[in-house]
């Protein structure tokens, strides 16, 4: 009579909810075959096993090379929620990779991605930004969103998504338009900045300001934040408790204020004051973009006869172990020190 025994081994690990991957080479091409089978559950399958396949770069570069990328973008348009969340995982797993990124370039992943700007699950909604945040840290990316015309969708969708979805779209509309930002501009992405410097979260006001700094890069974003009424409120955000959101706000104020108007719509809130506040932050951020957006205003007559009597304070900061601190400073006491 037989004896019962038990193995010394471990179970196999076996996970019911993803497909038996393949071995070796073989194992991405059969998961693209599920991807495109007509049986639910195997598409479902497949997508939990691919998930976890593409943390390895390796890995993301086999899947895009056999066509895997084609067969996700048919599966955004699956009818089964399940399906485009995963897909939308995978996607966005890919896209923390270079080549990754580059694949969504090739292949056209962010248009095909932008149908799902309005869907009703907020998990895959979340993941497309994420998605597209990752992408717009590659300028080459930013520019293929912005080429896209995705720009004034995700303006238009800052007032409506939730919170943790907006924080997602602050960060990628900043590197985009560090890129271009005429269409943002035209879809008074300024007015709706301004809203999100008023927020309650922190991130998102850092996070607003920090976009506000590329607007005012071009010219016309300078005139809409001074027209609109946005610097008295950045140099509010000066004195934040939150060090990250006095450094936008400085940052912001440093490029606004390069117009004549920005300088005296600034001067007239007294910008000057909290500004040479920063100049004692622990943080390095702080210091500088409050010693570029004071040089601004000591361009300004006004600025400058007050900050006469306040150059002590920068030859102070001369001593500064950085070098683009030490170079800041520098310009600022030769414009604060310049005698007609």
């Amino acid at each position: 009579m037989a004896d019962a025994r038990i193995s010394m081994y471990l179970p196999p690990d076996i996970n019911p909810a993803q497909a038996p991957i393949a071995y070796g080479c073989r194992a991405l091409p059969k998961l693209n075959e599920e991807l495109q089978s007509e049986d639910l559950l195997t598409r479902q399958k497949a997508l939990m096993s691919l998930c976890d396949l593409m943390h390895d770069p390796e890995y993301v570069y086999e899947a895009i090379n056999i066509g895997c990328l084609e067969s996700l973008k048919g599966l955004l348009k699956d009818i089964d929620d399940v399906v485009r969340i995963k897909a939308t995982e995978v996607l966005n797993i890919m896209a923390t990779h270079n080549v990754g990124r580059d694949g969504f370039l090739e292949y056209d992943i962010i248009y095909s991605l932008s149908f799902l700007l309005n869907d009703p699950h907020p998990i895959c909604r979340k993941n497309l930004h994420m998605a597209y945040k990752q992408l717009a840290q590659l300028p080459s990316g930013a520019q293929g969103i912005v080429s896209s015309g995705l720009i004034p969708s995700l303006v238009w969708k800052l007032q409506k998504e939730e919170e943790v979805i907006q924080e997602l779209i602050l960060g990628t509309l900043a590197h985009c338009l560090q890129e271009d930002a005429t269409e943002a501009l035209g879809s008074q992405v300024v007015l709706f900045l301004k809203q999100k410097l008023l927020s309650s979260n922190e991130i998102i006001r850092s996070k607003a300001a920090y976009t506000l700094m590329a607007v005012s890069i071009p010219l016309e974003g300078k005139k809409q934040v001074w027209c609109n009424g946005v610097i008295p409120i950045l140099v509010h955000l000066l004195k934040d408790k939150a060090e990250e959101v006095q450094a936008s706000a400085a940052g912001a104020l440093m490029y606004a204020t390069v117009t004549t108007e920005g300088k005296y719509a600034a001067l007239d809130v007294d910008a000057i004051s909290p500004l040479l506040d920063l100049l004692c932050s622990p943080m390095l951020k702080v210091r500088l973009n409050a010693t570029k957006a004071l040089t601004m205003l000591a361009e300004a007559p006004e600025g400058r006869k007050f900050l006469q009597t306040q150059v002590h304070v920068f030859h102070f900061l001369r001593g500064e172990p950085d070098e683009a601190l030490q170079k800041a400073v520098q310009i600022a006491l030769k414009v604060i020190e310049w005698k007609p």
